[in-house]
């Protein structure tokens, strides 16, 4: 995907079915059942797929596709999309919301697919993002 072209959000969610492989490993843990595509700001596009566990200890397809992200030393996006096992796109979670968030203040402009053909900002999605509201002005907050 070229950087300075519109986003293909049809190939991006096309990269993140590609790794959908919804398992069951045993009866506590079970993965692949949502996967994540992130388009970097650099042109890269990064994959992750989710960790259910019993015991809550595991994480988002999201999460994954964040790490992954890292490890090549990104962490601006400028595009994002989750699908389920069917391959729709799907919003993210809250926690997800966050972590996209606190990686760069400029992630708030990141092109999120939130279900197949509709596009917010990860900014539309956290409409009272604490780190927001720290830097609007006093009288915006007011409760008068």
């Amino acid at each position: 995907m070229d950087r300075l072209k519109q986003v293909d959000f049809s190939e991006l969610r096309s990269a993140a079915t590609a790794v959908l492989a919804p398992t069951e490993l045993n009866r506590n843990v079970a993965f692949g059942s949502v996967a994540a595509a992130i388009l970097s700001q650099s042109g890269a596009v990064y994959t992750g797929i989710c960790l259910d566990t019993a015991c809550s200890l595991g994480f988002c397809a999201e999460h994954a596709a964040v790490a992954e992200m890292l490890k090549h030393g990104e962490y601006q996006i400028r595009a994002c999309v989750a699908v389920n096992r069917l391959g729709q796109a799907i919003p993210p979670c809250g926690r997800c919301r966050e972590l996209l968030s606190q990686l760069s203040q400029d992630n708030l402009n990141a092109e999120i697919e939130i279900s197949n053909g509709q596009i917010l900002s990860l900014e539309q999605l956290l409409p009272f993002d604490w780190k927001t509201t720290q830097r609007l002005k006093p009288q915006m907050l007011s409760t008068d």
